[in-house]
Order: structure tokens, then sequence, then C-alpha cells
């Protein structure tokens, strides 16, 4: 029997084509696209699987990465070698990417499409306070104040800290940067050739110092302060950026523990805690309190999520606030994405739990010695947390994992 000549896929009929494409899964769709340009305007003309059910990025400990199919339970490999490339965070199927060297750039992980970012040390004149220079070929930086004559700081590769924002529609993009425990972000958009640098201690205001934790949502910067405060950054002008913070400024306090609850609290030993923003639909900001404690009898370990939110002292002066936050009960029909910091519309038809919070580790911004991989689904009115057998018992495998929406 003649063996038909693989070549001669690319000259499937449409319609055979079109039949094959619609029976693929989602991934294998995104893959089947790349083949050759028949199979790529074919597939336009294609109804294809749901491309909003959330997936996982994982980085292996040996290297590169996969894609983990929760509702397939199906591990996929990409086509592009992400050897040696760090992840520091997504915006859809787009994600940051730091090769071995810490150039930055953003990849569709489903394509071989790439957008070159700028070298960190780029940076433009005005309001820099701040030279990255590189280390040799292993990603360092080191670090000096613009006019010093001392020997600068260390800023190694792995703490390096991103959060990236692309349009689908019109292609524009942000990017942000920062390294745990420096005193600046840079960022950079679409069409430029360097950074600009945002201060984060140096003419800054007390309470709006440091950075704790960063929502980048379109061209709004959200940043967390150690101080437990709010800053707005707009990103969106041609000339830099504007801080658009609102004034009079609020602490974002959680409200008192019960009696009750302190007493509950004390059959239980901390291990960690940490203190995340996000930001809804509506554009409001919620606090996320996540914390891992130990049964002080059983020695059991769980996870508890607490989201707060602002309260308006008098309804009809919306400048005026409560002194303390107050506790979220529900979601309603959204789910938190802490990874991405933003709440989406759920839909349990594309495994988007309501009233959810998606989880896999709180320092992905910054630093925090005791936190660990907890790949995790947490329902914030049952208190029920859902695992993935398949991740968790290989969880020492896996290095890194972010939850993404592809589109």
């Amino acid at each position: 029997m003649e063996i038909p000549d693989p070549g001669r896929w690319s000259d499937l009929p449409v319609d055979i084509l079109g039949s094959l494409l619609e029976r693929l899964s989602f991934i294998d769709f995104h893959r089947a696209k790349t083949v050759c340009s028949n199979w790529y305007l074919c597939s336009k003309q294609t109804l294809g699987p749901k491309d909003r059910s959330p997936l996982l990025l994982l980085s292996p400990e040996e290297g590169g990465c996969l894609l983990y199919n929760p509702e397939e339970d199906r591990v996929y490999v990409p086509r592009r070698d992400f050897s040696g490339c760090r992840f520091l965070g997504n915006s859809g199927k787009w994600f940051l990417v730091a090769d071995s060297q810490s150039n930055l750039y953003i990849v569709d992980v489903f394509s071989d499409e790439k957008i070159d970012l700028p070298r960190l040390e780029l940076v433009s004149d005005e309001g820099c306070v701040h030279n990255l220079e590189p280390l040799g070929d292993d990603g360092d930086f080191v670090e000096n104040l613009v006019g010093g004559n001392f020997n600068g700081s260390r800023k190694p590769a792995e703490d390096l800290r991103g959060r990236v924002w692309v349009d689908e529609k019109t292609g524009d993009y942000v990017v942000v940067c920062r390294f745990d425990r420096c005193d600046y972000m840079r960022f950079c958009k679409k069409g430029d050739d360097r950074y600009r640098e945002i201060q984060t201690r140096v003419g800054v205001t007390v309470m709006l110092k440091g950075q704790a934790d960063m929502v980048l949502s379109g061209y709004n910067l959200y940043v967390f302060t150690p101080r437990c405060s709010l800053r707005q950054i707009d990103l969106s002008g041609k000339d830099g950026f504007e801080d658009v913070t609102k004034q009079p400024m609020y602490t974002w306090y959680k409200p008192y523990p019960s009696a009750e609850e302190e007493e509950r609290m004390r059959a239980y030993k901390y291990i960690s805690e940490s203190y995340n923003i996000a930001v809804t639909r509506s554009g409001e900001v919620l606090l996320v309190h996540n914390y891992t404690y130990e049964s002080t009898t059983t020695f059991e370990k769980h996870r508890m999520f607490r989201v707060y939110k602002r309260q308006l002292k008098n309804l009809e002066d919306p400048e005026t606030y409560k002194p303390r936050l107050v506790e979220v009960d529900s979601l309603g029909d959204e789910a938190l994405f802490l990874d991405l910091g933003i709440t989406v519309p759920a839909d349990t038809t594309l495994g988007i739990e309501p009233n959810s919070i998606y989880f896999t580790r709180d320092d992905r911004f910054r630093l925090m010695p005791l936190s660990f991989l907890d790949i995790c689904v947490y329902n914030l009115a049952t208190k029920n947390i859902n695992r993935f057998p398949t991740l968790s018992s290989n969880l020492e495998k896996i290095k890194d994992a972010q939850w993404f929406i592809p589109s």
C-alpha cells in the first residue's frame, strides 16, 4: 500500500481540515495553527475550543516549562524551548520571560511569536536615580546611585520580579520590573527603547514608601506598601507617569479579631502569612490575607484566605472611609486569580469556579523565606481547598507554577 506523502497534509481540503481542528483540545488547536499558513487560515474560520478555561504554566526543576489543563488533567509540552528561562508574570497567553542573561521578552506560549524588550540597564535619564550594570553572563546586575563613587549592591537574576499587561486587540503592552529589596521600579510600553524609573523611596511620602505587592491592570499600577497604604500610578501618558494616589490617604488595616477568633487561633501555630492586593472587574481594590498554620494537636498544615475591602463612613460622601477594612464574605459571581491580582467572571462550564481564589504561591512579587508552592483553588464560602492529585504527587519536581487564562 502506498504511504501518503506527509508534505501533503498542508493541502487537506478545508472541510476535512476544519473538521479535524474542531476536535482538538484548546492547546492542540493552538499548536495546529502553527503547522503552515493553510492550517492557520483555516483555524481562523473554525469554531475552536473554548479559550477562557484556566490553565497552569509549570516550571519543572530541570528547566523549561509545561502546560497543564486541570479540566483534562493533562500536561502539554510547548513547541518553543524555554530552557534557562524564568516566567515573571502573564497577561492572557502572553508571558513576561527573562532568559539566563536577564534579557526580557513577552512571548506567546502557544506560538513562536515574541516581543523583544529593552535591556534593563537602558533607562531614560529623566527621574533616574539608579544605574544598573550587567555582571558577566549569569544575568546578575550591580546597582549604583547615579553619580555615586562607591561599590554598588549586587542584584541577583532570581530576585527580578515583573508584571505585564497586553491588549489583545491593539497589541499595546506595559511591562513593570523591579528587583527584590530595591528602591525603585522600571517600566516600558510598546514603542519604548528604554525604561523609565519610578522611585519608591526618594521623594515619596512616608506612608507610600516601599513595595509589598503590585498589580498591573491596563495602564493602572497599584502598589501596596509595607505601611499598609495603597499607591496608584497612571502609566498611560506619553511622557512618563503620573501618581494619582487618592487624597486624603487611608491606611489599609484589617479589623481587630474578635475574642472568639483569638481563642480559636491559639490552637494553631502560624507558619507563614502574606498580604496581597487584587483589583475587581469594577475597579475596586481588595486586600487578601493568606496564611498557613499548623494544628498544635494534630500537626496538620492548613491554608486560609480572608478578603477585605474599604467601606464608606458616609454613603453621601465618597471621600470618607471607615478607619478599618471590612471583611468580604463573598466574591459573588467572580473568581480571584492571585497570580494576576484580578477577578474574572465565573463560569463553571469553563472550569472557573465562582467565589473562589486561584492560588500558587505568595512570594511572586517579593522574597518570603517561609513561602512554598501550593497549587490550589480555595472556596471563600465553604473554606474548602481543592488541589490537583496529578500535580500534588509530583510537587517536588515543580519549581514554580502560574495560573493564566488564555484570553
